[in-house]
C-alpha cells in the first residue's frame, strides 16, 4: 500500500502485514475446509469472502465484481447450450461410434481420453467439456460405470489436449498476447505459432494419460451407483413402437443400441399378427413394430431418449400442450382409486387425469395383456407422462399413495439434434477465431460473444425450452468461481502474489538454469491452484522473462514451462474452470482432486522441465 499524506510508512507496512496475514489465513481456512470437511465448496468459498470483506481486506466493489467477471457469465451461458445439447441427445449419435462398450475401466478411459484430447487441440477447452459431459454421464450409467471413474478423466483429458496448440486453452493465448508484446518491444526474440507447444504438449498428455489409466482405479471414488438394482421390485413393462422411417428402422437389435441395456430387457417383438420371442441380436426392426421392455425406471428413461422409439400407447397424442414439455411421474394406485377393478381403457385414465400411463409395475412380475388392458389393483405403480403440474395437483390425492416427478425426464427433441449440433459447431468457430485473430482479440472477443448468441440460438430454435435452460445453470459453480475471483483479488491487493512470487524465485543470480526453471514452473502451479490460470499466468510472465534475463538466458523455455504450468491445476477444484463442471456431477470432494491431481502436476513438471531446455536451448 503506497504512503499517503498523513499516514506514516511504518503504518502502511503494518496495515499491509495485517491484510496480508489475514488473506494467508483465509486461503489457509479454505483449503482445510475443503479438505478436512463435508461443506459445499460455494458454502466455504462465500463465507471466505464473507470474511475478507468484513475485515476490510477488500472493499464491496471489489467483492462484486468477481460476479461481473466475463469468466462467470461465459461459464452460465454455456450451460445452457449444454442444455440444448441433452435436450436433443444431439451428441450421442457422435460419440457411441467411438465410446461404445469397452471392455472394462481402462478400456472406458482410454476410449474417452484420446479423442476428447485430440478435440481439445483445436478447440477451447472449456466448451469440449461443456458439451460431453451430460453425454459421459449417461455412458458411464449405460456400461455399468460410476461417472466419477469417467468424469475427472473427462477434464484432464481436455487440459492435456489444450496444452498442444496456441488455440487448446484461453491460458496459451493470454500468454502469446504478452508475448508479442515482449517481441513488440525487443526483449523477447520470438513469440508462439500455432504449434509452438506441441512438443512439451504431446509427451505431458502421454504421461498425463497413462498415469490416469494407472492410478485411477485406486484412488478415483465410486461414490453414484450407475443403475438402480436390477432387482428391484418396481420392474415396469412397457411397450415401444419403432416408428416408421425413422433413424433404427431397419436397424438389428444391436444396431440400434437395444442390446445389454443396464436393468432392463426386450422380453418380446410383436409385427403385426406375429410374435417374436427372445430375439437375437441381429434381429431387423421395422416400423410399425412393437416392443416389450421389462425394465427399472432409468431403463425405462433409455428407452425414452432413443432416437426412432416411442410409447406405443396412441394416446400420448391425445394430451394437451407439445410433448417436450412433459415430465415423466411415478404414482402408486391407492386402494380408493375408483380405477381399482378397472383396465386403463375402461377407465378413461387420460380423460380422468390428463396424463398417459405408459407401463405399469406389480411387484417385480411381468404383465402380459396389453397396456390399455391391463386392471388396476392397489399398490400397482404407474409410470405417467404428464405435465409437471400433476404432480402438485394429484400429491395429496385419495387416488393415489404417492406421487413423485422424475428428474430430467421429459421426452427429446430428436428432431433438433442437427440444429443443435450446427450451433455448437459455429459457437466452437466462432470462439477460435475470436482467440486466433488479432483482430478479434483487440476487440476482446472471447468465447462468451459466441456462446452467448449461441445459448440464444439453442432457445430460439426450439433445442432447448425456457423452462430448461433456466434449470440448467448451476449457481452452486457460480457462485464458488465468483467467490475464487474475489480472493484471488484479495491476495493480489495485498500483494502477497508479489511475496509468494519473490519467495519462490529468489533473485536468481547463482541459480542453475534447471533449477531456476523448476522454480518458475512449481511457483507458476501453486499460483494456478491458489488463483486461477489466466491469473497465474499474468503474475508469472514477468518473473520468467525477469529470471532469463539474469542468468542471460533465452526467456523461451522458461515462458513455456510457466505457460503449461498454468494450465495444469490438477489438485484443487478450483484449478481449473472444467474442474468445476466436473466436480458436482461427478459427486467427488476436495481430497478426491488432491488424490489423483498432485502426483500428475508433479509428473507433467517433470516431462516438461525434462523436455523444454531440449526443444529451446539455454
Amino acid at each position: 500500500m503506497p504512503a499517503t499524506c498523513g499516514v506514516s510508512p511504518v503504518r502502511d507496512v503494518i496495515e499491509f502485514s495485517l491484510a496480508a496475514w489475514i488473506t494467508l489465513a483465509v486461503i489457509a481456512g479454505v483449503f482445510v475446509s475443503l479438505a478436512a470437511t463435508r461443506l459445499a465448496p460455494d458454502v466455504v468459498l462465500v463465507i471466505a469472502l464473507t470474511v475478507l470483506l468484513v475485515s476490510g481486506v477488500i472493499d464491496p466493489a471489489t467483492a462484486m465484481s468477481a460476479a461481473a467477471n466475463p469468466a462467470v457469465a461465459t461459464i452460465a451461458v454455456l450451460y445452457v447450450v449444454v442444455a440444448g445439447l441433452r435436450d436433443t441427445d444431439a451428441m450421442v449419435g457422435l460419440t457411441q461410434r467411438w465410446l461404445g462398450r469397452p471392455s472394462g475401466l481402462a478400456s472406458a478411459q482410454l476410449r474417452l481420453m484420446l479423442p476428447v484430447s485430440g478435440a481439445s487441440m483445436f478447440m477451447n477447452n472449456t466448451p469440449l467439456v461443456a458439451a460431453m459431459l451430460p453425454t459421459v454421464s449417461e455412458w458411464a450409467r449405460k456400461i455399468g460405470l460410476s461417472p466419477s471413474a469417467l468424469l475427472m478423466p473427462l477434464s484432464y483429458a481436455a487440459i492435456l489436449g489444450g496444452l498442444c496448440t496456441l488455440v487448446g486453452t484461453s491460458t496459451n493465448l493470454v500468454v502469446a498476447g504478452l508475448l508479442d508484446a515482449e517481441v513488440a518491444a525487443g526483449r523477447v526474440a520470438r513469440g508462439y505459432d500455432f504449434f509452438t507447444l506441441l512438443p512439451v504438449g504431446l509427451a505431458a498428455l502421454a504421461a498425463g494419460t497413462a498415469w490416469v489409466l494407472f492410478a485411477s482405479p485406486r484412488l478415483l471414488p465410486t461414490r453414484q451407483s450407475p443403475v438402480r438394482d436390477p432387482g428391484d421390485p418396481r420392474a415396469y413393462t412397457i411397450e415401444m413402437q419403432v416408428l416408421p422411417g425413422n433413424s433404427i428402422d431397419g436397424c438389428s437389435i444391436e444396431e440400434a443400441g437395444l442390446r445389454h441395456l443396464p436393468g432392463c430387457f426386450l422380453a418380446e417383438v410383436e409385427r403385426g399378427d406375429d410374435m417374436f420371442i427372445a430375439v437375437g441380436p441381429q434381429f431387423r426392426l421395422q416400423g410399425g413394430d412393437r416392443l416389450v421392455f421389462v425394465g427399472v425406471v432409468e431403463a425405462i428413461l433409455d428407452l425414452q431418449r432413443i432416437p426412432g422409439l416411442a410409447p406405443a400407447t396412441e394416446q400420448m397424442f391425445k394430451l394437451d400442450g407439445p410433448r417436450n414439455g412433459r415430465v415423466l411421474v411415478e404414482a402408486v394406485v391407492s386402494d380408493r382409486s375408483p380405477m381399482v377393478g378397472q383396465s386403463i381403457r375402461e377407465g378413461r385414465f387420460r380423460s380422468r387425469y390428463n396424463a398417459v400411463v405408459i407401463a405399469v409395475a406389480r411387484g417385480g412380475s411381468r404383465l402380459y395383456q396389453r397396456l390399455g388392458d391391463v386392471v388396476l389393483r392397489e399398490g400397482d405403480t404407474l409410470l405417467l407422462e404428464a405435465r409437471p403440474s400433476f404432480v402438485d395437483q394429484h400429491r395429496n390425492s385419495r387416488d393415489f399413495y404417492l406421487v413423485s416427478g422424475i428428474p430430467d425426464s421429459h421426452p427429446r427433441r430428436h428432431e433438433r439434434a442437427g440444429v443443435a449440433l450446427l450451433i455448437l459447431a459455429a459457437m466452437i468457430v466462432a470462439a477460435t477465431l475470436f482467440e486466433q485473430l488479432g483482430f478479434f482479440r483487440e476487440r476482446d472477443f472471447g468465447i462468451l460473444h459466441a456462446a452467448l448468441p449461441a445459448a440464444l440460438l439453442m432457445v430460439a430454435t426450439g433445442c432447448c425450452s425456457v423452462d430448461s435452460a433456466r434449470r440448467s445453470v448451476d449457481w452452486s459453480v457460480l457462485i464458488v468461481i465468483a467467490c475464487a475471483m474475489g480472493l484471488g483479488k484479495a491476495v493480489e491487493m495485498t500483494g502477497l502474489s508479489a511475496v509468494a512470487a519473490a519467495f519462490f524465485t529468489g533473485d536468481g543470480a547463482e541459480m542453475h538454469p534447471v533449477l531456476a526453471l523448476a522454480t518458475i514452473y512449481f511457483a507458476t502451479m501453486l499460483a494456478t491452484e491458489l488463483l486461477s490460470n489466466s491469473a497465474a499466468a499474468v503474475l508469472m510472465f514477468p518473473v520468467a522473462v525477469s529470471a532469463a534475463s539474469m542468468l542471460g538466458l533465452d526467456p523461451m523455455p522458461f515462458v513455456v514451462a510457466m505457460t503449461i504450468a498454468a494450465s495444469c491445476g490438477f489438485a484443487t477444484p478450483l484449478g481449473y474452470q472444467t474442474h468445476l463442471m466436473v466436480y458436482g456431477p461427478g459427486g467427488y470432494r476436495y481430497a478426491d482432486f488432491l488424490r489423483m491431481g498432485l502426483p500428475l502436476n508433479l509428473i507433467v513438471g517433470f516431462v516438461t522441465i525434462l523436455i523444454a531446455p531440449r526443444v529451446w536451448p539455454f
